[in-house]
């Protein structure tokens, strides 16, 4: 080794545990406490509604809700499925969710196209319009939307009553109303980041407005669809309040608020309707088991785009 080599200075490699290791390291070490914290809060309720729907009714009576059990048994989710006739009540949720999320993501994709790629002076007025929508509380127009529905006439074969009210044909339109905005909100977001030179070779090679918007901002849009049809499967299929407010017929609302019809009124067990609860929750489940890829591909969209 020559003295050349001796005489040249080191290079001192970082240390591991340097001054900015401790704070680094807490910090990670409380974002997974939250994260545990937050996972055990979210699936605590779950769990304790499963407990209870697998105990007795005579065994919570006796010994409360909170202690331990003296014997598990899956009747009440038998009693459930046949008392409340859940599969004509399961059918009533599909006609109403199914095509109101058909409707929501057909109508936001135009219209989020039309505001992005069509040069219009009004387009960021109309979003913003369609944006405002969701800030308005439901129970704000409750009073004016339910005197509307009494007025509004349609044909038989939309409302055996002959009205917008009592008629599953209100409860799409109403769900599908106050999407809407949010979905025009985050598809319009989305497609801003399609790269503008995909429409212009589009345009060089004669590609009409229909084509473009079918044959090429559709596909690219997919996983976007695919979460929005996600989030809009759960809130459609859980909505309480419009099925109870617009609808006086019980055979016709929802599975959600159906559930009320378990409900006595002097006694409830709590352990039947936590049961049909816990049927009723299964369909979402399903569908985020069946989108979930999509569904986290949308959630991440431009994450890595600068």
């Amino acid at each position: 080794m020559s003295s050349e080599t001796l005489s040249r200075p080191r290079t001192e490699s970082p240390r591991v545990g340097g001054p900015g290791a401790k704070p680094k390291l807490r910090g990670q070490i409380a974002s997974q406490a939250f994260l545990i914290i937050a996972s055990v809060l979210w699936i605590l309720p779950i769990l304790f509604a499963l407990y209870v729907a697998l105990r007795p009714y005579s065994d919570t009576s006796k010994y409360g809700y909170v202690s331990l059990p003296h014997h598990l048994t899956l009747q009440n989710f038998k009693d459930a499925w046949t008392q409340s006739d859940m599969l004509h009540f399961f059918w009533n949720s599909v006609l109403i969710t199914v095509p109101a999320v058909v409707i929501v993501l057909a109508l936001a994709a135009g219209v989020a196209f039309v505001l992005v790629r069509v040069n219009v002076k009004i387009n960021v007025a109309l979003l913003i319009i369609f944006t405002a929508g969701n800030l308005l509380p439901q129970q704000v127009i409750i009073t004016p939307l339910y005197r509307i529905y009494l007025k509004i006439t349609l044909p038989h074969f939309l409302s055996d009553s002959g009205l917008m009210y009592n008629s599953i044909f209100g409860l799409i339109v109403i769900n599908v109303s106050f999407q809407l905005g949010f979905c025009v909100f985050v598809l319009s977001n989305y497609m801003k980041s399609i790269p503008g030179e995909m429409y212009e070779a589009a345009l060089v090679d004669g590609a009409s407005l229909w084509t473009r918007f079918w044959r090429l901002t559709v596909p690219l849009c997919r996983p976007a669809l695919a979460a929005l049809a996600t989030l809009l499967t759960t809130w459609i299929y859980n909505d309480f309040f419009w099925a109870i407010t617009l609808m006086s017929s019980g055979d016709k609302r929802p599975v959600t608020s159906a559930l009320a019809n378990l409900q006595g009124q002097f006694v409830s067990n709590q352990n039947l309707i936590a049961a049909a609860a816990m049927i009723a929750a299964v369909p979402t489940l399903v569908v985020y088991l069946c989108l979930q890829r999509q569904f986290i591909a949308g959630l991440s969209l431009g994450s890595s785009k600068g």
